[in-house]
């Protein structure tokens, strides 16, 4: 089994990877363990997307790794006792780029002394009206745990969630179908957007909008048995 570490300060848990029998490789996996907390798992999706992922723990700060030693976690992957979740990611498109989220896709104020005003349409209707703030956050399930309830004190495990950012009125958030069609409009003010923890963004101006949806991506996690 051809088994990738990605993270930081590795030679301690390589050591047990290949003394439990892994055959470690840089590239072509066919799993890969991150190493570190959500962050470092988030960026693995990126650069591996779509291979099957778990977490080795190697932080203070992370809420999704298993309870198990990392030990036991490579012992128990190496008998085959996991089995492997499909969890949706969410894409956004704008001025000719794209971005892709395992967690969430964020529309937020570039300058954060300035609030931005936009309008948010959902399969071609437009909710509520012009809405002022930080921005929006446009979750996964998976990412609900994440910023998405920072902000909402909820979390789902179905669907496609909206919530709004600091808005100056009260706007309540939303858990709408996977398939659905958002399109965010820029009305006053520049935003940037972007994906997770990744380093790019698409800065927004007034005018522009950006459209976000289900990703034809998916992301393979597994869980212990």
């Amino acid at each position: 089994m051809n088994l990738l570490i990605y993270g930081n300060g590795l030679k301690k848990v390589t050591n047990s990877a290949k003394k439990i029998g892994f055959n470690l490789v840089k590239k072509n996996p066919n799993l890969v363990a991150s190493f570190g907390g959500d962050g470092t798992f988030m960026l693995a999706e990126r650069v591996f997307p779509g291979v099957p992922k778990f977490y080795l723990k190697n932080s203070r700060v992370c809420k999704k790794c298993f309870h198990f030693s990392n030990e036991e976690v490579l012992k128990k992957i190496k008998n085959k006792k996991y089995t492997i979740e499909e969890y949706i990611k969410i894409s956004a498109k704008a001025k000719n780029k794209n971005i892709c989220g395992l967690n969430e896709i964020i529309v937020h104020n570039k300058d954060p002394r300035k609030a931005i005003r936009y309008k948010i349409f959902i399969n071609g209707r437009k909710i509520g009206e012009e809405i002022i703030g930080d921005g929006v956050v446009i979750a996964s399930p998976y990412g609900s745990t994440g910023y998405y309830r920072s902000i909402t004190d909820s979390f789902f495990e179905v669907g496609i969630g909206v919530a709004f950012n600091n808005s100056t009125e009260q706007s309540d958030h939303m858990v709408i179908k996977e398939n659905s069609k958002i399109k965010i409009k820029i009305t006053r003010g520049v935003a940037v957007a972007y994906a997770d923890n990744h380093s790019e963004e698409i800065e927004l101006e007034s005018g522009d909008e950006i459209f976000i949806n289900k990703s034809n991506e998916t992301a393979k996690i597994i869980k212990v048995l």
